[in-house]
């Protein structure tokens, strides 16, 4: 299966990428960015409850919940379920003030742990959404196709190739049955993206012959070790740094930007090599991931994507993607296009939330019972994410073909407080970092 799937990746058709697009699958609603009556509901299903349950409860959780909540139709939340009761605590009382009698989640739909997933997925709700971290998500959403549930899961979708694979092949199952699939790649509903996307698409910079696509910031949380912490609640409580649960930054948090490109492309490449390290935020509460990446993906007919991303306070800083093309230029984020002849042209519309639209989107596909399917396009982005950590780990060239197919799977032998994580700290309490040159990924 690792092979078939490798080899349609490398060459996939304009037709194939925009039939797993969001503009594909429900046409001018999400091109517009704008829903009307019609295309929110329809007589048979207007009023009926989809009732929702959480998996993952942090703030990415939180914040989909919430609107997933505030989308037109009855809608109520009726299970949840975390790894650690304090988060799903704090999540409760989030979305109670915030969604008020649209929260209905008696203590027994409370769960609690390693199987809590298994409980809330089975326990009666028609959606369900997957926001822990990524590391758990090929089985979490296994389960819930395999529960006929209708799942929005955050982005990324996997951690490594074996995760991917699993992604893909419950996507596969989803489509037969047809169940609704969401990705938090909310670029693919915001109007601006979108007309920027077809206007690119349309020729208005000729042929694409570059991208580049960043994500440099100066990093996100640290949560200090307590007394009396397993090492896998250590991990568990401080998931960015380690890459059985996040895949590292550049998988994580630059998949947006990698996505983008992809985008542009309709494709998605077939190789990349890069370099990437520790330099500043190399502390022994930073875990194994690197502070920074700079990759160069190369599409089958030779275009480079050149990503960079990064995590050290005091540089510069932009989360953007450019796509340099034979007649000009464009700047997506800002949804901007400057051709070499002619007049510029920027998006001028007020601005929405795009957060919000993806649920919009997601929940009218679900009352119309319209194909809606992102999960392909989310398992393959987060596959070239992946392929840029390989390449940086390594120091040398990996193809999308022998990543993808590689068996390297980074979760742990067994998911309970008192196991081993797949990664330990040695006596100083610091981890193996991936040293190029050395280090094997596929």
């Amino acid at each position: 299966m690792a092979n078939r799937s490798a080899k349609s990746s490398t060459g996939v058709s304009r037709r194939t990428f925009l039939h797993s697009s969001t503009a594909a699958v429900v046409g001018g609603a999400v091109a517009s960015g704008r829903l009307t009556a019609e295309s929110r509901s329809d007589a048979g299903d207007a009023d009926r409850e989809l009732s929702v349950a959480l998996v993952g409860c942090g703030g990415r959780g939180t914040g989909a919940a919430r609107q997933a909540l505030a989308t037109q139709g009855p809608v109520r939340l009726v299970a949840m379920a975390d790894a650690f009761e304090d988060r799903l605590n704090e999540s409760l009382a989030t979305l109670q003030k915030a969604s008020g009698e649209r929260v209905d989640v008696p203590p027994e739909n409370r769960y609690v742990g390693f199987d809590a997933y298994e409980k809330a997925i089975d326990s009666g709700a028609d959606v369900v959404i997957l926001a822990t971290p990524p590391g758990f998500r090929p089985q979490h959403f296994e389960r819930a196709i395999e529960q006929g549930k209708h799942v929005f899961m955050e982005k990324p979708v996997a951690v490594d190739a074996p995760g991917v694979r699993r992604v893909l092949a419950a996507a596969a199952e989803s489509k037969t049955r047809r169940l609704k699939v969401g990705v938090g790649l909310q670029r693919h509903h915001d109007p601006a993206y979108i007309e920027t996307m077809q206007r690119i698409h349309d020729g208005a910079i000729g042929e694409v012959v570059a991208l580049r696509v960043y994500w440099n910031s100066s990093g996100v949380w640290v949560r200090e070790r307590h007394a009396g912490q397993t090492e896998m609640e250590y991990q568990m409580r401080n998931w960015y740094y380690f890459n059985w649960l996040c895949g590292d930054h550049i998988v994580e948090q630059h998949i947006h930007n990698i996505d983008v490109g992809n985008w542009v492309k309709q494709a998605y490449p077939v190789k990349a090599q890069g370099q990437g390290g520790r330099q500043v935020r190399d502390g022994k509460d930073h875990g194994e991931i690197f502070d920074h990446h700079f990759v160069e993906f190369t599409y089958a007919d030779g275009t480079t994507m050149l990503s960079q991303c990064r995590h050290i306070e005091g540089c510069w800083e932009s989360v953007a993607e450019h796509a340099h093309g034979t007649r000009g230029t464009a700047d997506l984020s800002k949804a901007r296009i400057s051709p070499t002849t002619g007049e510029r042209w920027r998006y001028r519309e007020d601005p929405q939330d795009p957060y919000q639209l993806e649920h919009d989107h997601f929940f009218a596909a679900i009352r119309n019972d319209r194909p809606y399917n992102e999960a392909e396009n989310g398992a393959m982005s987060t596959m070239t994410s992946i392929l840029g950590r390989l390449a940086t780990y390594s120091g040398r060239e990996v193809t999308f073909e022998e990543a993808l197919a590689s068996d390297v799977d980074l979760s742990p032998s067994r998911f309970a407080w008192d196991a081993d994580p797949p990664v330990l700290p040695n006596r100083d309490g610091r981890y193996q970092i991936a040293v190029p040159g050395v280090t094997k990924v596929v």
